[in-house]
């Protein structure tokens, strides 16, 4: 059974950091994407960062590039989203997720999701 178990979440002031961790269990991901998905109050699902887990190949969002880096810890089986200069409008809940995707920027194409982390960034 799968399991994305996602940590680090918590309140910050804008222009603060924060590092999120997912811990991944139940399969091999050497053939998955993984990545982290936001989803803000009364608004859609919003692609954050992907990694493939083979390669360590990363594509972010134009909204959190240059602030926001996703790694991953092969060893621990753990994937790492360090945000730096947060904004007001990153306050989301913050999922981590897994998939055989190609299109890494669409949600949907996920297909296992942890139970999300809230992260908020007060002005």
């Amino acid at each position: 059974q799968v399991q994305l178990v996602e940590s680090g979440g918590g309140l910050v002031q804008a222009g603060g950091s924060l590092r999120l961790s997912c811990a991944a269990s139940g399969r091999t991901f050497s053939s998955y994407a993984m990545a982290w998905i936001r989803q803000a109050p009364g608004k859609e699902r919003e692609f954050v960062a992907a990694i493939r887990w083979s390669g360590g190949s990363t594509y972010y969002a134009d909204s959190v590039k240059g602030r926001f880096t996703i790694s991953r810890d092969s060893a621990k089986n753990t994937v790492y989203l360090q945000m730096n200069s947060l904004k007001p409008e990153d306050t989301a809940v913050y999922y981590c997720t897994a998939g055989k995707t190609t299109v890494w920027g669409i949600p949907k194409t996920y297909d296992y999701w942890g139970q999300g982390t809230q992260v908020t960034v007060s002005s």
